[in-house]
């Protein structure tokens, strides 16, 4: 029997759609037994028998969920709910980012957005909780920032470390998580189109400077509204590649 270019037949379609409620089934156990990061998980027999599936079917299942960070399979010690772990997402996005690249490039700049979006809506919130020390230290991250701008050396890290700290008052570590995959993935896009020339490390470091002393003066706004141009460069590379004939 044939079938469209790029589908499935309803057999292999079948399968999947088994695998993927088999994958749910199996979160649900962990969900009704209250089973939290690092606990144990029930033994292959047991959840076999509680799913009513074959040991080589669980174990396919238990490979996709240890991918996505649902399950911990440790050999010779068993099985158990995996900790969070954001690492399967960076790479999913950072792929699908750098994919679009070849072609025009929607889809990292759709992640772009996302991160400004990330960073600059939820500053003001950030700000609230600042206290004079804690501006401080971020004070001590823009100046070894512009002490290897005027070196000629690069910041990557630091440049990470104070956007980190723009966010630690809030406290959420889910958004610190995300922060980190979207660090990440921005970083690989970057490093994908090249440097932009324009752009020197010394106007780079004046940049955090300038969001720095917003956010030290406590005017939400012009803090947001810094965050937000922060992205304008890549946005305009990534916008030239789309627009590209």
């Amino acid at each position: 029997m044939s079938v469209p270019d790029g589908s499935l037949p309803p057999a292999r379609f079948s399968a999947q759609n088994r695998s993927r409620a088999l994958q749910a089934d199996i979160m649900e156990l962990i969900l009704d037994r209250d089973l939290k990061a690092g606990d144990a998980l029930p033994t292959e027999a047991e959840l076999t028998q509680a799913l009513g599936i074959g040991r080589n079917t669980l174990r396919e299942a238990l490979k996709v969920l240890q991918a996505l960070g649902v399950v911990e399979i440790r050999h010779g010690f068993g099985m158990f709910v995996a900790p969070a772990n954001f690492d399967a997402l960076a790479d999913g996005l950072t792929f699908r980012g750098r994919l679009s690249l070849r072609h025009e490039g929607n889809e990292a700049l759709q992640l772009v957005d996302v991160r400004q979006a990330l960073e600059a809506g939820l500053i003001g919130e950030a700000m609230d909780l600042s206290t004079p020390e804690h501006l401080a230290e971020i004070e001590g991250t823009v100046q070894r920032m512009e002490a290897l701008a005027d070196s000629g050396e690069g910041f990557t890290e630091v440049d990470q470390t104070f956007h980190f700290q723009l966010f630690e008052p809030l406290g959420n570590e889910l958004l610190l998580n995300l922060m980190s995959v979207f660090w990440k993935v921005y970083r690989k896009i970057h490093l994908e189109l090249g440097e932009d020339p324009l752009i020197s490390l010394v106007e780079t470091a004046a940049v955090h400077r300038g969001i720095f002393e917003a956010v030290k003066a406590g005017d939400k706004d012009l803090a947001s509204e810094r965050l937000r141009r922060h992205f304008d460069g890549i946005r305009a590379q990534l916008t030239k590649l789309r627009d590209a004939p």
